[in-house]
C-alpha cells in the first residue's frame, strides 16, 4: 500500500482511505448491513489500508459505533478520523452547526464512548460555525489535544481565510473537502493555501457520490430513500448532461485498461502526494475495485486528455442543494 503523510509532522496513512459514512446513512439505507460493513473494513485493513473516516453525524452516532466494533482488536493498525459540528435531531433532521467550546468538549467525549477508544487520531470540525469565532473552536480542540483525547485536529469545508486564522491558534493536520473530476472547487485557492501551510488535503466524494463509477444510467437507479435524489447533479436535465461526462470517462478508462472508478481515483491521486482520497463503499467488490486505482499510472498525456474531456466546471448543477451549499467554504 502506498503511504502518504497527514500534514508536516503527521502520521503516515494509506494513500487511499476508506469513507465509512454510507455504511450507516444517506446512500441506499435499505442495503445497509453492519456485518458486511465490518468485513469490508477488515478487508481494507488486511490489504494495507489504515485511514478510516467517520463522523458523529453519520447515522446519529451509529457509524462511529460500527467503526468502533470493527477496529476493537486492530486499533494499532488504524489512523482514525471522526468529526463533530453537524447537529441532528432524533429523526435525523439537521439542526444546524455548533462550534462553541462546550459543545466541542461534549461531542468529543461522546465520540470516544461510541468508538470505544481512548484517543482520536484526527478530529475534524465538520462544518464551520458562523456564530462562533474559529479561534474559539480551535482553541477548544487544542485543549483536547493537550488532554490526550485527540492527537491532531482538522477542518472540513473551511475557506482559506478561516484556515489561516485556525493555524494561528493550533497546527491543523488536514483539511477535508469534496474533490473529484466533477468537483474541482478546491483548485480555486484552497489547495494553494493548505500547501503553503503544510496541511494535508483529504478528498471526500472522489467518485462524485458514485456518479463517476458509471453505475447509474437514470435517476430511477437510485433507491427511493437515497439522499442523492436530493442532489442537483442527480436531477432533471443535469443528470443526463453529467451522464454524458461519465461516458467520456468510460472511454478514457477503457483505453487505459481500467474501470471508470479507477480512472477517477487515479486522477485525484495524481494531483499531489499531499492528497488522500477517501472513497466510501460498503461492498467488498467496490473496495477491491477502488484499491486497484493504486496500480493505474497516469502520464502527462493521460492527464491532459482527462482535463480536456472534463474541464473544471463542466459538471451540471451544484454539489449540494442551496441551503447546504451555504455551509461549505466558510
Amino acid at each position: 500500500m502506498i503511504q502518504r503523510t497527514l500534514g508536516k509532522n503527521g502520521p503516515h496513512v494509506s494513500a487511499l482511505g476508506l469513507g465509512c459514512m454510507g455504511m450507516s446513512d444517506f446512500y441506499d439505507p435499505a442495503g445497509m448491513d453492519d456485518a458486511e460493513s465490518i468485513r469490508v473494513i477488515h478487508h481494507f485493513l488486511d490489504k494495507g489500508g489504515s485511514f478510516l473516516d467517520t463522523a458523529d453525524a453519520y447515522g446519529l452516532g451509529r457509524n462511529e459505533e460500527l467503526v468502533g466494533r470493527a477496529i476493537a482488536d486492530r486499533r494499532s493498525a488504524v489512523v482514525l478520523a471522526t468529526k463533530f459540528g453537524l447537529c441532528r435531531g432524533p429523526k435525523g433532521e439537521f439542526l444546524g452547526v455548533r462550534g462553541d467550546p462546550q459543545y466541542v468538549r461534549e461531542a468529543c467525549d461522546a465520540s470516544l464512548r461510541r468508538l470505544k477508544v481512548e484517543t482520536i487520531d484526527l478530529y475534524y470540525q465538520h462544518r464551520v460555525d458562523p456564530k462562533v469565532p474559529i479561534e474559539d473552536t480551535v482553541g477548544a480542540m487544542a485543549e483536547l489535544v493537550r488532554a490526550g483525547k485527540v492527537r491532531r485536529i482538522g477542518l472540513s469545508e473551511a475557506a482559506p481565510a478561516t484556515i489561516r486564522r485556525a493555524v494561528a491558534v493550533h497546527p491543523v493536520a488536514a483539511l477535508q473537502t469534496e474533490y473529484s473530476l466533477w468537483s474541482r472547487d478546491p483548485e480555486d485557492g484552497i489547495l494553494a493555501t493548505v500547501r503553503e501551510l503544510g496541511i494535508a488535503f483529504v478528498a471526500y466524494s472522489p467518485l462524485g457520490r458514485g456518479f463517476l463509477t458509471g453505475q447509474f444510467k437514470a435517476p430511477e437507479d437510485l433507491p427511493a430513500d437515497d439522499y442523492r435524489r436530493n442532489s442537483p447533479r442527480f436531477q432533471g436535465e443535469n443528470f443526463q448532461r453529467n451522464l454524458d461526462l461519465v461516458g467520456k470517462i468510460r472511454e478514457l478508462a477503457a483505453a487505459k485498461g481500467c474501470t471508470p472508478s479507477q480512472l477517477a481515483l487515479a486522477w485525484v491521486l495524481a494531483q499531489g502526494d499531499d492528497i488522500v482520497p477517501i472513497p466510501g463503499t460498503k461492498r467488498m467488490k467496490y473496495l477491491d475495485e477502488n484499491l486497484g486505482a493504486l496500480d493505474v499510472r497516469l502520464d502527462a498525456a493521460d492527464l491532459a486528455a482527462i482535463s480536456a474531456a472534463l474541464p473544471a466546471g463542466s459538471a451540471q448543477g451544484t454539489r449540494y442543494p442551496a441551503q447546504t451549499m451555504a455551509a461549505v467554504n466558510r
